[in-house]
């Protein structure tokens, strides 16, 4: 069993003006490959908010994966990927663009997504768009992969063949 984090990105929802919709979402989705939520809090838009609990989430609680949801976009508020790239240590940029690049198929929108993916110590961080919709889209992508990518940064496989089955279908 994985520990997960997961971080809602909003201002509204900080301030409890809109009602959290994606945690859920994602929870159920990582349960399907036996990875469980164990630490969840809603931020506000700020860089240096986001950083310090995406520090706060590794070096206190030893997660193997942090999912942001929120804050991925154009608009001036979005600082997801500036305080994700402030904290990782090495990037994983084919988590994201296989994101990107397959729910292109259905939503166009996914062009603008700056969502990064990335290793801080042990643990995997991912950015996921704020919606549920997009939220599940995108691990649909995904969702094979980490097991194995969480494995091989905790140093327990160093292999990559035959490694990944497809649990999206």
């Amino acid at each position: 069993m994985y520990k997960a984090g997961i971080l809602i990105i909003s201002d509204k929802g900080a301030r409890g003006e809109r009602k959290d919709l994606c945690r859920e979402v994602i929870e159920d989705t990582l349960k399907r490959i036996n990875i469980v939520s164990i630490k969840h809090d809603i931020i506000p838009d700020e860089e240096n908010i986001i950083y310090n609990k995406l520090i706060e989430y590794i070096d206190s609680f030893h997660l193997n994966i942090i999912i942001t949801s929120g804050g991925t976009g154009i608009g001036p508020r979005d600082v997801t990927p500036e305080a994700t790239k402030k904290a990782i240590e090495k990037e994983i940029p084919g988590i994201a663009e296989a994101m990107r690049l397959e729910t292109f198929k259905f939503a166009h929108s996914s062009l603008i997504s700056r969502s990064v993916v990335g290793i801080r110590k042990q643990s995997i961080i991912i950015n996921l768009p704020g919606s549920p919709k997009a939220c599940q889209e995108c691990l649909k992508v995904i969702l094979s992969t980490l097991p194995h990518a969480i494995d091989m940064v905790l140093g327990k496989k160093m292999e990559c063949a035959n490694e990944i089955k497809n649990v999206s279908k």
